[in-house]
């Protein structure tokens, strides 16, 4: 399964420069000078290697060099180029309290009662901390819409790779439609 590490949200200055917005715990490790890229576009199929030059911090973002890539104009061609791994080389975590976000997209989430609240979507990162993007089952209608529930102990207090379960203890009014 391919994870995304970065994407290419535009092009900086004149010299073939990347803005990325970094999609990793590891940027230092991802993005280091000499680091190899594996780059995607957007609905493309097919996957090209790029060699990490120099990446430098600006405005919460990465500023990338790729080897070879010195024109604006080419740095502006892989805009939205997604930068990914293969999620089979990534190690296990060695804190049982901590996941990667492929590992709990999927995962169907209940009450504490057994009561089937959706499935989780995906893992949205914020300044304010994880959200856990969930697409509401029946009984919480309208079925499909979005619920997003703070990823913190005090509401998630169950994760269960192995059964494919996350059990959650909402505050009131969280689960309520607008």
């Amino acid at each position: 399964m391919e994870l995304v590490v970065g994407r290419v949200a535009k092009s900086h200055g004149v010299r073939g420069e990347l803005v990325v917005e970094v999609r990793t715990d590891e940027p230092d490790l991802r993005f280091a000078p000499g680091a190899t890229l594996v780059g995607r576009l957007p609905r493309a199929k097919q996957t090209q290697q790029y060699v990490v030059e120099s990446a430098r911090e600006h405005s919460g973002r990465l500023l990338v060099r790729l080897e070879g890539l010195v024109q604006r104009e080419a740095a502006d061609a892989l805009r939205g180029m997604l930068f990914v791994i293969d999620s089979a080389d990534l190690p296990p975590s060695q804190d049982p309290d901590e996941y990667y976000d492929h590992e709990l997209e999927g995962l169907t989430v209940q009450l504490g009662d057994g009561t089937v609240v959706g499935t989780v979507k995906e893992v949205l990162h914020s300044a304010a901390g994880e959200l856990l993007s969930i697409t509401a089952a029946e009984g919480f209608p309208p079925v499909g819409r979005e619920i997003l529930v703070p990823f913190v102990n005090a509401i998630v207090p169950t994760v269960s790779i192995a059964d494919s379960l996350i059990v959650i203890d909402p505050p009131q009014g969280l689960l309520d439609p607008e």
